[in-house]
C-alpha cells in the first residue's frame, strides 16, 4: 500500500472516530481519548529515534514540556489559535531536538541516554526560574467553554480531541512513510550496526540529526495543546515522569521496529491506565507500566508485533 492510499485510509478512520465520539457525547470519553491519542503521538515520536535508530531517549518529557511552555509563552505574549501554537511548538521543539542531537549524538548507548535525561533536568530548572511562564507557581490558561465555528458551537474539549486526532494521523503517516523510505533504511543500518554503516559510507550523523529533529518536533506538537487541556500548567505536570516512562514503554510493549508497535502499545497501556485512574487511582499508573514491561520482556521481548510476526513465521514454516 502506497503512502497516499494509507493517508486517505487513516483520515477516513479518524473522521469515523470523531463522528462516533461526537454522536456519543460523553465528556469523559473526550478527556480519556485525548490522553491516549497524546501518548500515541509521543510513543511514535520516541520510536523514530529510539526504535528506528536504536538511540534510547530519556528526555521525552523535555520536548513535551517545550511544546507546552511555548503555548503558555505565546498565550501570554501573542495569543494565537491552537493550530498555530502547534506549528510554532513543533518548530521550537524541532530546533531543540536538532541542538540536542548535535551536542550528544557522538555519544552512544547509556552515555547518550544519560545526556538526554540531563537535558530534561536542565530545562526544568530553567522553567522553574522563568517567572513569565509561571515559574514554580505554574500558569493558568483560561479557555472558553465552547468554540464557535460559524453558527455552530462545539465543546472545547471536543475541539482539542479533534486536533490531537489529526496529530495522531500525521504522526502515524509520517512514521510509516519513514519506515518504507530510503531514510528508514538508513535508520535501520544505524540501529543494526552503526560502525559498519559508517564504513559503508552512510551519513550516520546527518541521519541521526534528522531523527532527533523529527522526534523532538512531534513531541513538541503533542505538548502544545496540553495547557488548554489541563487548564493549569506547572513544571511538575509538564515534566512528569509518566511522559518519559510511557513514551519508552509503549513502543517496547507494541514493538519498536514498526510504526504499528507504538500505536498498539499506546492503546493497550493507555487504556489500562485510564481504567485504573477511574476505578482505583492515577497513582498506580506507573505500577501498571512496570508490571506490563516486565511481563512483555519475558513473554514478548520484541513486543506484540514481534510476537505475531514470529508466530506467522513458524506457521508458514510448518
Amino acid at each position: 500500500m502506497n503512502n497516499v492510499k494509507f493517508s486517505l485510509i487513516a483520515i477516513v478512520v479518524a473522521a469515523a472516530v470523531l463522528a462516533f465520539a461526537h454522536w456519543f457525547k460523553v465528556d469523559y470519553l473526550f478527556f480519556a481519548s485525548y490522553t491516549i491519542l497524546q501518548f500515541i503521538v509521543l510513543a511514535t515520536a520516541w520510536n523514530i529515534l529510539g526504535g528506528y535508530c536504536g538511540y534510547v531517549n530519556f528526555g521525552s518529557a523535555a520536548f513535551f514540556a517545550i511544546g507546552a511552555y511555548t503555548s503558555v509563552f505565546l498565550h501570554k505574549a501573542f495569543p494565537l489559535p491552537v493550530p498555530l501554537l502547534i506549528v510554532v511548538s513543533a518548530i521550537t521543539a524541532g530546533i531543540a531536538g536538532f541542538g540536542m542531537g548535535y551536542l550528544t549524538l557522538r555519544l552512544r548507548g547509556s552515555f547518550f541516554a544519560i545526556a538526554t535525561l540531563a537535558l530534561a533536568v536542565v530545562l526544568q530548572t530553567l522553567v522553574v526560574n522563568w517567572d513569565f511562564v509561571g515559574g514554580s507557581r505554574g500558569a493558568y490558561i483560561i479557555r472558553p467553554e465552547n468554540l464557535e465555528i460559524g453558527s455552530f458551537q462545539i465543546p472545547y474539549i471536543e475541539y482539542l480531541f479533534a486536533l490531537m486526532l489529526g496529530l495522531t494521523v500525521l504522526a502515524l503517516v509520517t512514521a510509516r512513510a519513514i519506515e518504507h523510505s530510503q531514510l528508514g533504511y538508513g535508520f535501520a543500518t544505524i540501529r543494526d550496526d552503526e560502525l559498519a554503516a559508517e564504513a559503508s559510507g552512510v551519513p550516520t550523523l546527518r541521519l541521526k540529526l534528522i531523527a532527533t529533529t523529527l522526534s523532538g518536533a512531534f513531541m513538541g506538537m503533542a505538548g502544545a495543546p496540553f495547557p488548554y487541556y489541563i487548564g493549569y500548567l506547572q513544571p511538575q505536570s509538564a515534566f512528569g515522569l509518566e511522559y518519559a516512562v510511557n513514551s519508552i514503554a509503549m513502543p517496547m510493549i507494541g514493538g519498536t521496529t514498526s510504526w504499528v508497535g507504538p500505536l498498539v502499545g499506546a492503546i493497550l497501556l493507555g487504556s489500562a491506565q485510564q481504567y485504573a485512574t477511574v476505578t482505583i487511582s492515577s497513582a498506580v499508573n506507573l505500577l501498571i507500566v512496570g508490571l506490563m514491561l516486565v511481563a512483555f520482556v519475558i513473554i514478548a521481548p520484541n513486543g506484540l508485533i514481534g510476537l505475531v510476526q514470529d508466530w506467522l513465521r513458524k506457521r508458514r514454516a510448518s
